[in-house]
């Protein structure tokens, strides 16, 4: 069991016997076969717990990752013990507090937030790994044709039960994949929304950076602008690019940008519709009909429009 795997860690980590009382408090986040829990214990400070299924890939990536971006000095919760053998790691406690949380806030509040996590991935840009640092696949064409697969499956397919056929054989897909993928020189987190980017000391850290390789840098940046779970409006989003282009000197290229955009929305698309179909959490279901309206913005006006108004027809 994931809990009993974390709970001995833990005691191993303390250096504690059964007597002492260790409580494990479940902290729902995301879908990603992960089990994720505060540890909290009269001996010490509390802590997270993690521990992984082989149901991801990349969850095998989470501790490797997690020590280099701190050794890159990046603002990530620090590595304080694991047993990848059996799929457990013990990292810092950064809080309950993420973007999302402060949702409600207004939005100048937040701002030097989001001035706070540009930066980390301003700093991600530059980060160097070791030759032979193992690393996901990159963003190439494959994968973000994968990516659209996804789409057509969970939400097309599963979601609305709609025939994808026509989608797939459509041009205009493998089309935007090839050219997103021909560059992936550049580190990206690959998640880069509001629920992995924790507040603390009045600064974002990353969390969930398991996903960590190369790609291009727009699709991080089009993850956060274009983020459902925000729904920036139209002036929010050009105050963020305007944050940007202040921190990197320069904006993304428009086209680019909002291909990139559309391309993270449709994934993120197809991971509501499989999560709420296949496991029957409502919580994501609002965000469908968010993110469809931010893809029919992205994509108004481009050949990608025309194939995809009878998908976001349907949701809305």
């Amino acid at each position: 069991m994931p809990t009993e795997a974390i709970l001995s860690t833990a005691r191993q980590f303390l250096g504690v016997d059964p007597t002492v009382p260790i409580t494990l408090e479940p902290i729902k986040r995301g879908a990603s076969g992960r089990t994720i829990v505060r540890v909290k214990s009269p001996v010490h400070e509390t802590f997270i717990g993690i521990h992984w299924t082989e149901e991801r890939e990349d969850n095998e990536q989470f501790i490797p990752v997690g020590n280099f971006l701190r050794q890159a000095k990046l603002r990530v919760p620090e590595i304080i013990h694991e047993r990848a053998r059996y799929r457990v790691a013990l990292v810092e406690d950064l809080g309950d507090v993420d973007l999302l949380s402060l949702k409600d806030r207004p939005f100048a509040e937040r701002l030097p937030l989001y001035r706070s996590a540009f930066e980390q991935v301003d700093k991600l840009f530059y980060a160097k790994t070791p030759k032979d640092f193992h690393l996901m696949p990159p963003f190439d064409a494959a994968l973000y044709r994968g990516e659209q697969e996804y789409f057509f499956e969970y939400l097309v397919e599963g979601f609305l039960g709609l025939d994808a056929t026509a989608l797939r054989k459509n041009p205009v897909f493998s089309e935007t994949a090839e050219k997103l993928g021909t560059v992936a020189r550049h580190l990206v987190h690959r998640d880069f929304q509001s629920q992995n980017l924790m507040i603390k000391d009045g600064r974002v850290w990353l969390i969930d950076f398991q996903g960590l390789r190369r790609g291009r840098q727009e699709y991080d940046l089009a993850s956060l602008v274009f983020d459902p779970y925000m729904d920036h409006t139209a002036d929010q989003r050009e105050a963020l690019l305007e944050l940007w282009e202040d921190i990197a000197d320069e904006r993304p290229e428009p086209t680019l940008f909002r291909q990139c955009a559309a391309q993270r929305l449709m994934q993120a698309l197809g991971a509501y519709g499989n999560i709420v179909i296949n496991r029957g959490d409502d919580w994501y279901r609002p965000h469908i009909a968010t993110a469809a309206r931010l893809l029919g913005e992205v994509t108004a006006g481009t050949p990608l429009e025309s194939p995809l108004a009878p998908v976001l027809a349907a949701i809305r």
